[in-house]
């Protein structure tokens, strides 16, 4: 069974609605899949007024899945089978295709972000510069840099943070006034004393003060943990105002929650710096388990001061996006 599976299996049996208690964004979402496929973004659309989900970024995926010829079951995931993913350029197309075809309204909704180029190739900002020329899109990402398996399973040099190719990205996007969104992990999989991969993270931060940087899920990933990781992402707010995290995917009942219940905590991190969360799905092409993935949110907003709860709700991610 793939993690995509057992992480939806998981979301169908969270115990959460199918709506969220309140209006929210979605500042974390995958147009198409790890084949590129898609329910598309009018069933999107249908989705987000069912679940009370007014608004999301929406981004394709810089990798595809391979499938290789002695595997006998089409993989539709990362961890499906041992197959290397490739770096798939052609994700800005496909949304920008579906994005075009939307009614204004509809378009008003979303805000696209751009995420299809190699992370490890210095032509990259080259090609970014050129597709920001569109002049619709509202951002930079989900870049995928330092992730768990996928790292190892993508044909080419590791990808990470603070690449000499990305350094130039993040520059252009200081520039356009455009949020990078990062999916960096802090250390590698398994439990550490230290963070191995702060330094590639506060190097971009430190250079860029200009730009805007989203760390998807605080950092964290597929059994990438710490006992005190809430003391690290305090630490990374207070050291860099243009740092935000998004709490999108695992990180969210993996770190934040203890039995589905949020930390006191994280709480009390999430009050001191409520201009800096932001909330998300993390799905990845499809899109039935919308209202119930951003529905598990509602024990966190609930439990927020409401200041706090506009803001990691609704305010910082419409803010930062420009909608």
């Amino acid at each position: 069974m793939s993690f995509c599976r057992s992480f939806h299996e998981a979301i169908e049996s969270s115990g959460s609605g199918d709506t969220c208690d309140r209006p929210v964004i979605d500042a974390h979402l995958h147009m198409v899949d790890f084949l590129q496929e898609s329910d598309g973004l009018t069933r999107l659309l249908d989705r987000m007024d069912a679940a009370n989900v007014t608004k999301a970024a929406v981004f394709g995926l810089p990798v595809v899945k391979k499938w290789e010829a002695d595997e006998p079951d089409r993989p539709h995931y990362y961890l499906d089978d041992d197959a290397r993913c490739y770096y798939f350029t052609a994700t800005d197309q496909l949304l920008e295709r579906e994005y075009g075809a939307l009614s204004p309204e509809g378009r008003g909704r979303l805000a696209p972000m751009l995420c299809g180029f190699n992370p490890t190739d210095r032509n990259a900002v080259f090609q970014v510069e050129s597709r920001l020329a569109e002049g619709f899109w509202n951002g930079i990402g989900e870049i995928l840099c330092r992730h768990d398996d996928l790292t190892s399973q993508t044909l080419e040099e590791t990808s990470r943070m603070d690449h000499p190719a990305l350094m130039p990205v993040y520059d252009l996007a200081g520039a356009r006034g455009l949020p990078v969104l990062l999916h960096q992990n802090s250390t590698s999989v398994g439990i550490h004393d230290r963070f191995e991969y702060l330094d590639e993270v506060r190097k971009p931060l430190s250079e860029f003060p200009g730009t805007t940087f989203v760390w998807a899920h605080c950092g964290i990933s597929r059994r990438v943990e710490h006992k005190l990781y809430h003391r690290m992402v305090e630490e990374m707010l207070r050291e860099h105002d243009n740092l935000f995290v998004d709490i999108s995917w695992v990180v969210y009942d993996q770190t934040v929650c203890s039995r589905k219940v949020p930390k006191k905590a994280w709480l009390d991190l999430m009050e001191r710096y409520p201009d800096r969360f932001m909330v998300g799905s993390d799905l990845c092409g499809h899109f039935d388990l919308l209202g119930r993935t951003m529905a598990r949110y509602d024990a966190l907003l609930e439990s927020l001061s409401d200041g706090a709860r506009h803001k990691i709700s609704y305010g910082n991610a419409s803010r930062i996006l420009k909608f």
